[in-house]
């Protein structure tokens, strides 16, 4: 029971650093590169630009022709959250990479979320030139399900004819 207690507080304790961390690089976004030109890492490769998204991932909705309000992309986020939540809790015991994974998504979307509910957008500016622009939060959330992915492929039985 302790050694489960343990993991939850560390992945707990991981969760709200990797918010941390994606809050701390948007505010520095925000301080050094709002008002500036891109700061070039890579030529025409990688970037660092300050954007804001007020839609979701690929601007889903403004290719849609929709507007929703930023409550609305809240409580979405919110509802995602829980599912988020409740899929890891029914996990049980698994191994450590999978908890993370989870930790992983889950900070992810908490720091995008929290954004969306405070002030209605994202801030987003690590720019590879053949991708929408992004930030740590999504980051968080690829990766973890990416590793979700490739811990899953590993677990599973090979398919035979």
């Amino acid at each position: 029971m302790t050694r489960h207690f343990g993991l939850g507080i560390a992945l707990l304790a991981s969760v709200a650093g990797l918010v941390g961390c994606d809050h701390a690089t948007k505010a520095l976004a925000q301080a050094n590169l709002q008002h500036h030109a891109p700061v070039v890492l890579v030529p025409g490769v990688i970037d660092l630009g300050y954007t804001e998204n007020r839609d979701i991932a690929f601007s889903v909705f403004y290719h849609l022709r929709l507007a929703p309000p930023a409550w609305a992309l809240g409580l979405v986020a919110l509802v995602t959250m829980i599912a988020i939540v409740v899929a890891w809790t029914r996990r049980g015991q698994r191994p450590w990479l999978e908890h993370a994974a989870f930790a992983m998504i889950l900070a992810g979307a908490i720091g995008n979320a929290l954004d969306r509910l405070v002030s209605g957008r994202v801030v987003d500016f690590i720019h590879i030139h053949f991708w929408p622009v992004f930030n740590i939060a999504d980051v968080l959330i690829v990766a973890g399900v990416g590793l979700l992915l490739v811990l899953g492929r590993r677990h599973t039985p090979a398919l035979t004819p």
